[in-house]
């Protein structure tokens, strides 16, 4: 696998003459210098009406084509959450063609401050409330979001108040439903005997993960056990627990309007909640990932199978037609299916839509099955 040094390399081409007096070597070592500071990103935040908000911008926007954007889970920040998975080698072809656009939750920034004692964190509704505020301050018209727990739940809402402004939804580990009766009273019995942070990691990755106290879980807990702002993430928790039913129905309004890839792993927290929303949307813009060893965080622990998957997805949109795409590695096997789609005035050829368990397709138009290892 080439390095990031190489990558940033391959990514540098010579496009002016050099200024006079300037050797290829000068000219060479200024252009990584400024490839660094923008793979560093420009952090900025702008004021909302229920508070202020943070986000860094990596690259520069690209004629006609969506931000990436996305929105981090309970307890993470966003570069804990997708850092491992941008910064993966086969990723580096996708950042080439988009803007990206990483949102912190209030209060979830490297530094935050702690939020002053009452304070009234915002609902995930009103966090979605705040994306037009960023949208407007970059002067972004579209956005492909990609969230993961809360913040697929949030990304979410704002694609079903704003539609014509999302393109494509990457949804990990998202429970569009509310909590009912039973899922309180059991929330409220492990808040006897267990602390904060435990049941955010619970949130977080399977038990079987918890159970193996690997390496990266020993990180993460140690991440969430002595985050300075633990407050404030006691505070994005609750919001998340409070959230509203978003009321997805197949065949009624309340549905995403755009295409959507669901991703979750086996035997993940929130498997049942994902298979339960794949089958509330529409079939035919739907995909449905169930990625193998991934845990509850796949992002994190097979950002490779993620970042094809993904390319698939994008491809499916019809961006980055003659992106070489790798087979992934067979350990268990998912069928993926395409079918045609039209968004807009532009006809988009859907390449991945997924019933991964079964290996049947799901209702649509028929198209052609690949078989890949998730």
């Amino acid at each position: 696998m080439a390095t990031m040094a190489e990558l940033q390399e391959v990514q540098i081409t010579e496009e002016k003459p050099l200024l006079p007096g300037q050797t290829p070597e000068t000219a060479k070592e200024a252009e990584l210098a400024a490839r660094i500071l923008l793979d560093q990103g420009q952090t900025h935040s702008v004021e909302t009406p229920y508070g202020s908000v943070t986000f860094t911008v990596y690259g520069t926007p690209k004629p006609k084509r969506p931000a990436i954007f996305t929105y981090h889970d309970v307890g993470l920040n966003y570069k804990s959450c997708f850092q491992p998975l941008f910064r993966f080698g086969d990723m580096q072809e996708i950042i080439q063609n988009f803007v990206r656009v990483h949102v912190d939750a209030p209060g979830m920034e490297e530094g935050a401050p702690v939020f002053p004692l009452g304070y009234q964190y915002p609902s995930l509704d009103q966090l979605a409330d705040m994306i037009p505020c960023i949208l407007q301050y970059l002067n972004f018209s579209t956005i492909i979001g990609v969230g993961v727990g809360a913040g697929a739940y949030v990304l979410s809402r704002y694609a079903l108040n704003h539609p014509d402004t999302v393109e494509g939804l990457v949804l990990i580990n998202i429970d569009p439903n509310a909590k009912g009766w039973m899922d309180w009273a059991a929330h409220k019995l492990t808040g006897l005997t267990s602390s904060i942070p435990d049941m955010i990691l619970g949130h977080l990755f399977s038990q079987e993960e918890l159970s193996g106290n690997s390496e990266l879980i020993q990180k993460y807990r140690s991440i969430i056990q002595h985050a300075p702002n633990l407050e404030n993430i006691e505070l994005y928790w609750n919001s998340y627990n409070n959230r509203r039913d978003l009321n997805f129905e197949r065949g009624g309004e309340t549905t995403l309007k755009c295409p959507v890839m669901l991703v979750v792993g086996d035997q993940a927290p929130h498997e049942d909640a994902v298979v339960e929303c794949n089958s509330k949307l529409d079939p035919t813009q739907t995909s449905f990932l169930k990625m193998a060893d991934s845990g509850g965080q796949p992002q994190l622990t097979q950002p490779g199978k993620l970042t094809e998957a993904f390319k698939y997805f994008l491809q499916g949109m019809g961006y980055m037609a003659s992106s070489c795409m790798t087979r992934l590695s067979r350990s268990r096997t998912a069928s993926l299916t395409s079918a045609a789609s039209i968004d807009g005035s532009r006809s988009r050829s859907r390449t991945l839509s997924q019933s991964s368990e079964s290996g049947t397709l799901p209702s649509g138009p028929p198209g052609h099955t690949m078989e890949v290892s998730c």
